[in-house]
């Protein structure tokens, strides 16, 4: 036996507990060096007898030292899986390690205002795919003027009833291709003009009589005043719109309730075995409302590839295996009545001002666009316009495509859509404009799929399923809910397929950072079936508006749209903005647009399969 007592009595006089033979190790540590050789020198030379039946002892505490180090080093493996290694540079494209120039639809914002908070992931695993500069740049790309002062009444917001704009240098004519400026003056509900920025507004130019529309882009001072561009895109008369969608202090609500209430909607998991049957409360994070302050509060199902893990509150009888179904639960913001007031007055008012008919002439020109519709294009602001109804592209050469122009396109090609409802427009509109597509009865579910229609005479096979958990939806099963990373991973891509997916309306209520890992492990597969197969065409299809409220608003919406752009822009796929076109459209706004609309998105997605 080693001789151990030195050694334990150095420890005693220096005020550490006794040591047993296994921790003989803790001699390695610098803090302790001192003391171990003091018992060392104590102790004289140790001398070691060791029987044969001990070395069998010794040799399995080492088999079980080593088991327990290979363990923790896989469990860390594991994890880094989804991580970007250093050396693997074009997953994180370089423009994210820079402080990039902005190039969106929407509001640019100056260095110097003050800006909302984001809460930070608690972990590193939530860093999946991207490095934490990507993360900083993220933030960066998300900034928002915020109140520089703690809100006391619902009199300090913007009322978009006393605010104001008016053109900039005024003329009586201008020509297509000129530029007009709006500058406009925020104030509160007493009349007094605002002094910090932060409101968010939606801007238009249009003409009723021609069905004539565009978007327009605003910059915010940080000041109480902002000032909106338009681009003059057809000839005719035309007038202004500005909408107050939310002022400052509503933003800023939404943005608290964002970070600090995942249980604002609420999902519930159906447990079933045998004639046992249990419904619990169910969601994407660990919540107060899974009763995590309980040892046992949660069974969680963790996705094997993307890391993500979906929690539900753990049933009273029967075992987390048991899950079979999933639904929408409900929605339970709690709100002050301050916070109610602030984000019910100032939502979605179209502000007075002074809207003089602007005179546009033509020059002769057309200015329609004419590269081709080829992916990796920049979407410019705006990025077209209506005219009859009709959506003129600025990014590339937009076509149309009735029924039998549609079929030609479609001819021979597999198309793979995965996203919310707003996707499953563009597949339902194309199933009614092509009677020879035969829907495929599967008997699941209608709300989130899968979906599938095919026309064997011209080889067509085109499918539609939700992009997985969190979806509110109607009771569906559990194992038709897929992630979009990992549908991607099984296919095999190629000339002839083209994949369509979105994301957005179904993560309002998260904080940022659960809805960037969920585009990072997307954005990690469509990057390895192009590897793998560079021919397939992948599209991206924006968000758009139509949601006003504390579960779905615009704002929140251009937030998570924002964060895709980026994470996205300078790969080779192809982005259909509908942001713009939602936004300056007449109908009324709908989070689900009319049809006319959704035939001017599917010929802008077609004129990318099929370029001319």
């Amino acid at each position: 036996m080693i001789e151990y007592s030195a050694i334990n009595l150095a420890f005693s006089q220096a005020g550490y507990s006794e040591l047993d033979p296994d921790q003989t190790r803790h001699c390695k540590s610098p803090t302790l060096l001192s003391h171990c050789a003091a018992a060392k020198k104590h102790s004289g030379k140790m001398t070691v007898k060791i029987k044969k039946n001990q070395k069998c002892l010794i040799l399995l505490f080492v088999v079980v030292i080593v088991c327990t180090v290979f363990w923790y080093y896989m469990k860390d493996l594991i994890s880094s899986r989804f991580i970007a290694p250093d050396s693997v540079s074009y997953l994180i494209p370089s423009y994210l390690l820079q402080n990039p120039i902005r190039n969106s639809s929407f509001l640019s914002t100056p260095t110097y205002c003050p800006t909302t908070t984001f809460t930070k992931p608690q972990t590193s695993s939530t860093y999946v795919t991207i490095t934490k500069e990507e993360w900083d740049s993220l933030l960066e790309e998300l900034r928002w003027p915020s109140p520089a002062t703690e809100i006391t009444s619902p009199r300090n917001a913007t009322d978009a009833k006393k605010c104001s704009f008016t053109v900039v240098n005024l003329m009586g004519d201008y020509i297509v291709g000129d530029i007009v400026n709006v500058s406009v003056v925020a104030k509160d509900s007493n009349g007094a003009p605002k002094t910090y920025g932060g409101d968010f507004f939606q801007a238009k130019l249009y003409n009723t009589e021609l069905k004539a529309s565009t978007f327009g882009s605003v910059v915010d001072h940080c000041n109480g005043t902002y000032t909106v561009s338009f681009a003059l895109l057809w000839p005719g008369p035309a007038r202004i719109s500005i909408r107050l969608i939310h002022s400052s202090e509503a933003v800023q609500i939404l943005s608290q309730q964002r970070e600090r209430d995942p249980d604002k909607v609420f999902f519930y998991g159906y447990f079933e075995e045998g004639d046992q049957k249990e419904t619990v409360m169910c969601n994407a994070m660990k919540s107060q409302g899974l009763n995590i302050n309980n040892r046992s509060c949660c069974c969680e199902y963790p996705d094997l590839f993307t890391g993500e893990i979906w929690f539900c509150r753990r049933p009273a009888s029967l075992p987390c295996s048991a899950l079979v179904y999933h639904s929408m639960g409900g929605y339970q913001a709690k709100l002050s009545r301050m916070e109610t007031e602030i984000l019910g007055s100032s939502k979605d008012i179209v502000i007075p001002g002074d809207s003089p008919v602007i005179n546009i002439l033509s020059t002769g020109a057309d200015i329609r666009e004419t590269k081709r519709c080829v992916r990796g294009l920049d979407t410019p602001v705006p990025s077209g316009f209506f005219f009859q109804d009709r959506w003129s592209s600025k990014v590339c050469s937009m076509q149309a495509f009735p029924k039998d122009e549609m079929l030609r396109c479609l001819r021979d090609k597999e198309v793979h859509m995965m996203g919310d409802s707003t996707l499953r427009q563009w597949f339902e509109y194309i199933g009614r404009t092509l009677p020879a597509l035969e829907l495929i009865k599967r008997h699941t579910s209608e709300k989130s799929g899968p979906l599938l229609m095919v026309n064997a005479e011209s080889n067509i096979f085109i499918t539609w399923r939700a992009h997985g958990l969190p979806l509110r939806t109607t009771k569906t099963p559990m194992a038709d809910l897929h992630f979009i990373a990992n549908e991607l991973n099984g296919l095999a891509g190629g000339k002839n397929s083209i994949i369509v997916f979105n994301l957005w309306a179904h993560f309002t209520t998260y904080p940022v950072h659960l809805f960037v890992q969920r585009v990072a492990t997307i954005r990690m597969a469509v990057l390895s079936l192009l590897r793998r197969a560079p021919n397939t065409l992948v599209v991206i299809k924006s968000a758009n508006t139509g949601y006003k409220d504390v579960y779905g608003s615009d704002w929140l919406s251009w937030q998570l749209d924002s964060a895709l752009r980026a994470m996205f822009r300078g790969l080779p796929v192809v982005l259909i903005d509908v942001w713009q076109m939602t936004s300056c459209h007449y109908a009324h706004d709908d989070i689900h647009p009319p049809p006319v609309v959704i035939q001017n998105e599917v010929d802008l997605f077609l004129s990318f399969v099929c370029p001319q």
